[in-house]
Formats: structure tokens, C-alpha cells, sequence
């Protein structure tokens, strides 16, 4: 019979294609509570094949692997409707948005830290026994890479986002950070009934915006929130007024 806190623990499935990668987390998850390594996998068809023998409630999963990598088990994980959680595992902080995009719970970079993983787990852990994927196709949050780890970042947070050659920049308070994403590829996954784009270079969260003024030299402008002023442009101006009413 299961103890109690078997019945909490999550059942997880480690895949790596690194011996020494794996041997790692299982030393960092024997250590903690919560955790319950019920196998390992080598490679991604192992991994979909132990997942469907296993039925873990958590994947810690490797990014990159020969043959099949983590982007594919986890888009394949994606078409079953019983799945488990995933956190993506690796050395690469490039892979954030597409991770995000495939619901994962979190992106934790190696050398893996108990302290790191913790915190993982524990997203995990509140999502337990609940529907992985969300009904809406709007991005809800992104992980954002800061100093040395990635950062979550949700999107009820961000008042402004600026274009900066093949980065964004992402304004959250007082504090602005970079993602490796174009500003129409994140434009594509905003809310728009949340967020607007008001020029190329500009998209701004709806209840952000304080006003709009006319320059009279047929210039139109947003006056946000913090005081500060963007131009609308041209393209965009009809969109900007229509939510204005006007």
C-alpha cells in the first residue's frame, strides 16, 4: 500500500542522453522531498515508450539528443490527452519560447542546483492532477534568461514591449529584459485583447496606455501610464483610435 507521501510524491521519468547528466539528477532528486524517480530514459523513443509504460506524473527532460530531442518528445506528448509535466532540462537558454509554447512547467539550465530544481518541482507539484494545457492559445507567461538562470515573466506584468533588431525588450516595473524573439513572432502569441501594437517597434499592454494626443503637425502620440510618450504610427493609428472608440 502506498504511503502518503508516495501518494504526493511525483513519479518522474529522467531522459538525458549524458550518463553523467542523468546520475546527477538522480542524485539531486534523491535529496529531496516530493520527488519519486520511477526510471530513466537515454534517448527520446525511449523516452515516449517508457512514459507510456511508466505514466509519470513529471518528465525531466533533456533539450538536445540525438536522433529525436526534447522538442519532439514534448510535441508529441502534446497530442495525448493524458500527459505529464514536463520540465525541460539543458545546457541552452535559447529554447525558452518554444518551451513555453509546449506547456512545459519550467526551463532549468545546467549544472542542475537542488535549490533551482526545487523550485521547479514545486510548479509541478501545484499543477499536479490538473489539466496541463491552458484552453486559450495566448502566451501567458515567458522565461526570460537574466544574469545566470531563466526568470518567469508573466505577461499581466509587461506594460510595454520595444523592438530591438532580432530582441525584444520587455518593460516589468521598473526592470527591462531581453528575449531573443522578433517583435511580430511575439506579437503573434499576445492577447489583442490585452495587448496593442502601436508601431513597429512598439506594443503596449491596453490599460497601460493613459491617453492620446494629437501634436497637431498630424503626429499622433500614446501617453502611457509612467509619463512617458510613444509615437503611434501611421500603420497602426487606425487600430490605436478604434480602441479608443474614435
Amino acid at each position: 500500500m502506498a504511503t502518503a507521501d508516495q501518494d504526493t510524491s511525483l513519479r518522474t521519468l529522467i531522459v538525458d542522453d549524458e550518463p553523467l547528466a542523468v546520475e546527477r539528477l538522480q542524485v539531486v532528486c534523491a535529496k529531496m522531498e516530493g520527488i519519486n524517480v520511477a526510471g530513466t530514459a537515454n534517448d527520446g523513443a525511449a523516452a515516449l515508450r517508457l512514459i507510456e509504460a511508466l505514466e509519470p506524473d513529471l518528465v525531466l527532460l533533456d533539450m538536445t539528443m540525438p536522433v529525436m530531442d526534447g522538442l519532439t518528445v514534448a510535441k508529441k506528448l502534446a497530442e495525448q490527452k493524458r500527459r505529464p509535466a514536463v520540465i525541460f532540462v539543458t545546457a541552452h537558454d535559447s529554447y525558452a519560447v518554444e518551451a513555453f509554447d509546449l506547456d512545459a512547467v519550467d526551463y532549468v539550465l545546467k549544472p542542475v542546483t537542488a535549490e533551482r530544481l526545487s523550485r521547479a518541482i514545486d510548479r509541478a507539484q501545484a499543477r499536479k492532477g490538473t489539466r496541463l494545457s491552458s484552453d486559450s492559445r495566448w502566451l501567458e507567461e515567458l522565461w526570460i534568461p537574466h544574469k545566470s538562470e531563466l526568470i518567469r515573466i508573466e505577461m499581466n506584468n509587461v506594460s510595454r514591449i520595444d523592438a530591438e533588431r532580432d530582441y525584444v525588450r520587455l518593460h516589468v516595473g521598473e526592470q527591462t529584459y531581453l528575449l531573443l524573439q522578433t517583435i511580430a513572432g511575439l506579437e503573434e502569441k499576445l492577447d489583442p485583447s490585452r495587448f496593442i501594437r502601436i508601431h513597429r517597434s512598439n506594443i503596449l499592454r491596453r490599460d497601460f496606455i493613459r491617453g492620446l494626443r494629437h501634436d497637431g503637425l498630424g503626429v499622433w502620440l500614446a501617453e502611457l501610464e509612467n509619463g512617458a510618450e510613444l509615437r503611434i504610427g501611421r500603420t497602426y493609428l487606425p487600430k490605436v483610435k478604434a480602441m479608443a472608440g474614435r
